[in-house]
């Protein structure tokens, strides 16, 4: 017997979770001045992007590094509800996760995600790919590491999704050189929230 699929939760929960989440981060991070505290979340556009994309291209696996509070990836999660995908998602810090966790129950999103704890580099070793899509929203000092360990988990004809490539381009010049002069891929910078690079993986 096959499991039957769990109900897509109406369109009215997860919007009021995410304006919930999002008004969050936003409190969090106006007081926060240290970043480990910080929620540091996509902005609404870029959530929107998210699930153009997922939707677009029918991804089912998808992975994030970076989960956070989870706004991003209730974004994602929502997306998978109608491409019968799921979302994996990484995160470092114990509080975060459990914040995310209680986000997606809220949501009525829990079953399209797993989230794995722990240093991002170190699960990333631990997976099989391919994924379809993959978003990269974590510390920026280490894009270029994952930018090594995301792309074999990358299928062929797949999207890396990388934020923060405008608003902390100064930091990413490493990163950015690495995507863009890949012959194997086609790259391109998107004026949407802080800059998203969109990654397409040709071969």
């Amino acid at each position: 017997m096959t499991t039957p699929s769990p109900p897509i939760p109406p369109a009215a929960t997860i919007e009021a979770v995410l304006a919930e989440v999002a008004a969050f981060g936003q409190a969090t991070d106006a007081r926060e001045t240290e970043r480990p505290r910080r929620m540091l979340n996509i902005t609404p556009d870029t959530g929107e992007l998210l699930r153009i994309l997922v939707r677009a291209t029918g991804a089912q696996r998808i992975l994030e590094v970076g989960t956070s509070n989870g706004y991003s990836t209730l974004w994602l999660a929502w997306s998978a509800t109608e491409t019968a995908g799921h979302v994996t998602t990484l995160e470092r810090a114990a509080d975060k996760a459990s914040m995310a966790r209680a986000n997606f129950e809220r949501a009525g999103l829990a079953p399209w995600i797993t989230i794995r704890e722990g240093v991002a580099l170190e699960v990333l070793a631990t997976l099989d790919g391919p994924f379809d899509l993959i978003f990269l929203d974590a510390d920026r000092p280490n894009y270029l590491a994952y930018a090594d360990a995301l792309l074999p988990l990358l299928k062929v004809g797949g999207l890396l999704v990388t934020d923060n490539v405008v608003s902390h381009a100064e930091e990413l010049p490493e990163f950015l050189a690495r995507i863009k002069h890949d012959p194997t891929l086609d790259s391109v910078t998107v004026p949407v929230g802080n800059g998203e690079e969109i990654t397409y993986k040709r071969a």
